[in-house]
């Protein structure tokens, strides 16, 4: 039996439920693997029945205690995801098994180390260049890495077969996640942006994806019952707005709420946690690995040399979701995006024709009066 940490009785009642769900799961026999992007090919831990849970990284509350080791003028993502792991105050990274990380940037490239202190790290090395055959083999070379590391570390064996099944079901639970997104499609959107968001962020952990698609799948139909019922809250007349940049985590609130708060809805978030890791599924016709490699390596993130995918999918969004404006969101200190803003800036503006706003930020409220000035006005300006 698996024990709670001696500060459970500090954390807030959703905190706590979340330490409980994820301990039940651990103490009915599954393992338990802590992930941090969407590069990390999942299905290798769904081969085997492993819960994949993505780690904490979206408050300021963990910051300080990372600070104590790391610099202050870092990613806040970063400084959070490793304060959680210093303060036993991520329910996922506490009860997790092993943790898998990637190289898609250079903070959590160095705060992978210090995880390895703390608990068994592998670190994958993401090739970056998804145009590259040499990449294509690297980076199938590191899948092959990671099913001999989940092998060993839980002892179990991973047929091609077993990847076989974990795509298919992970494809239908892909297919159910984009299904939910393509909401924002219809005018007005039966529900607002920051709904989707929590939909999206309460999926809830099982391994069972068959079943988790059917549910979002039933949760999509229910909704659209009650809009085809007049039932939608969201005027028509509200402007369009995509989110595109960073994973936005801890701006959620202060981003997506004040942009609904001042008269816009968002029908898109072209983000990590978005409609970007669901867009493409796996294929399941050649051999798993390969077919792991492809999808992954594919994923367009601004850590990627000549990104073009991330274009060619905004080109795609823009148009399919009627987009009346785009909102880049960066975090602080996040080098990759901030510098591939000026790139998608001139294309959201000059070949899609359509408004752009750039805002930097943390998981702080400090700016929180400065953004609600900003947002509005550009809301205004549509």
């Amino acid at each position: 039996m698996t024990k709670l940490p001696a500060n459970f009785e500090e954390f807030s009642e959703n905190k706590k439920q979340s330490f409980i769900d994820i301990k039940n799961l651990k103490d009915s026999g599954h393992s338990i693997v802590g992930i941090f992007c969407a590069y990390t090919p999942v299905e290798v831990m769904d081969a085997v029945g492993a819960i994949s849970v993505s780690l904490c990284g979206t408050d300021e509350a963990p910051i300080p205690s990372a600070e104590a080791h790391l610099p202050r003028n870092l990613c806040p993502l970063v400084k959070s995801s490793y304060g959680h792991a210093l303060d036993d105050s991520c329910p996922y990274f506490y009860f997790s098994d092993l943790i898998i990380g990637e190289t898609t940037c250079d903070g959590k490239k160095k705060m992978y180390e210090l995880l390895g202190k703390i608990k068994t790290t592998h670190v994958m090395q993401l090739p970056n260049d998804y145009e590259s055959a040499a990449s294509l083999e690297l980076w199938k070379s590191e899948l092959d890495s990671l099913v001999d590391f989940i092998e060993a570390k839980l002892d179990v064996s991973i047929t091609d077969d077993d990847l076989r099944r974990a795509i298919y079901a992970r494809n239908k639970f892909r297919d159910s996640l984009k299904s939910f997104h393509e909401l924002g499609r219809l005018i007005p959107p039966p529900i607002s942006g920051y709904e989707m968001l929590q939909v999206l962020n309460g999926a809830g952990f099982s391994p069972d994806k068959l079943a988790q698609a059917r549910n979002i799948e039933r949760f999509k139909e229910h909704i659209l019952d009650e809009y085809d019922m007049g039932l939608s809250s969201i005027p028509a007349d509200r402007k369009r707005i995509l989110i595109t940049g960073s994973p936005i985590g801890g701006a959620t609130e202060k981003i997506i709420s004040t942009i609904e708060e001042f008269g816009g809805t968002v029908v898109c978030f072209e983000t990590c946690g978005g409609i970007k890791s669901v867009y493409e599924n796996v294929r399941e016709d050649i051999h798993p690995v390969d077919a792991l490699a492809e999808k992954y390596l594919g994923i367009p993130c601004s850590c990627m040399h000549n990104n073009k995918k991330r274009f060619e999918l905004l080109d795609e969004l823009v148009d399919d979701y009627s987009v009346d404006g785009v909102i880049e969101v960066v975090l602080q200190s996040c080098h990759t995006y901030n510098i591939e803003s000026y790139s998608v800036k001139r294309f959201v503006e000059s070949e899609k024709e359509v408004p752009y706003l750039h805002l930097e930020t943390d998981y702080s409220s400090v700016d929180s009066g400065q953004l609600q000035t900003r947002i509005s006005a550009f809301l205004e300006m549509l």
